[in-house]
């Protein structure tokens, strides 16, 4: 399928059938995931010689919607079962032990090496070259105290107002500090597709109004999250001698996502239900899935890593 949709889009083919293939697709496995990966992107920023028209192709978007149905099915099937959003926040803000096994950012922190934190950077660098897009899709779609509340965050995340505070533009800095290449999507390529899938629910959950309280789950879920591995990740570039710049990405959520957690729990999330208190069971869907998939991505870099091993598809050269 993500061979028939890049013909299509590179040299203008008719996009040919594919119901045997979409019936068995697996739905968390490179195929679905780089066609999805690949379909989201024309939302964003597109791609060099594929016409942005192309954006809104009834073909592509026909095919879309299959994918999506089929991975969000699975997402579905496979989440842990709960509808009370304080519970699934209550798992959130439960700390693992120094020493849990399950814990890429407590691995790096303890020992992680160079080489591991340069993977990690590049493979979430899928969604921090374009950090809270995805999220921003919410803001038409909310009212009152929680649109006021998911504004005021996403300022934030987007410099508030200032260029060389951008949070995309920080990672970049981070990336160029660890001598891997900074531009947009370069890394693509290599990301194993368990990165791939986690970066494809943002862009899922984003695109889709009916899908709107699982998308402020999400969000809820990466900002509380986001605070105690930053101080981890930080701690751990500092160990390792990288420079001024790959420490302050990590530095500033540090201070900001504190803050973050707190505004989006007391008024985007408790906005949300007061004004539809009929979306908590999606709410928590979107904080559980976004665990289910991090964990699948965790279990991965994990295994790769302490068998000392490239976690992604290609390892880096030395110049990155």
């Amino acid at each position: 399928m993500s061979r028939a949709l890049a013909s299509t889009l590179r040299y203008g083919t008719p996009l040919p059938a594919l119901p045997q293939a979409l019936e068995e697709a697996d739905p968390y496995a490179d195929d679905l995931q780089i066609a999805l990966y690949t379909l989201y992107e024309l939302h964003y920023r597109g791609f060099d010689e594929v016409s942005d028209e192309r954006e809104w192709d009834p073909g592509l978007l026909a095919l879309r919607r299959s994918l999506e149905l089929r991975f969000l099915k699975a997402l579905r099937g496979d989440v842990p079962a709960g509808t009370d959003v304080a519970e699934a926040l209550e798992a959130l803000l439960l700390e693992p032990a120094g020493h849990d096994d399950t814990s890429v950012t407590h691995y790096l922190q303890r020992d992680g090496q160079l080489w591991q934190l340069k993977e990690y950077a590049v493979l979430r660098s899928l969604y921090h070259l374009k950090e809270a897009d995805p999220h921003a899709w919410v803001i038409p779609r909310l009212h009152g105290r929680a649109k006021a509340a998911m504004v005021a965050i996403e300022f934030d995340e987007f410099g508030a107002g200032r260029e060389e505070d951008v949070h995309a533009r920080l990672f970049a800095d981070l990336m160029a500090d660890l001598g891997l290449r900074a531009d947009y999507g370069h890394y693509v390529d290599v990301a194993p597709t368990e990165a791939v899938a986690t970066v494809n629910l943002m862009s899922l959950l984003g695109l889709h109004r009916a899908l709107r309280g699982a998308l402020v789950g999400h969000f809820a879920a990466v900002e509380v999250a986001s605070a105690p591995g930053a101080r981890r990740l930080a701690s751990a570039l500092r160990r390792v001698g990288a420079g001024k710049a790959a420490q302050r990405f990590y530095d500033e959520h540090v201070e900001a996502d504190a803050v973050h957690e707190q505004v989006v729990c007391r008024d985007v999330i408790g906005g949300l239900l007061e004004d539809e208190p009929e979306l908590e069971p999606d709410v928590a869907f979107g904080m559980r899935v976004t665990g289910l998939l991090e964990d699948r991505l965790a279990a991965h870099l994990l295994s790769a890593w302490q068998r000392r091993r490239s976690a992604l598809r290609v390892p880096l050269t030395s110049g990155g």
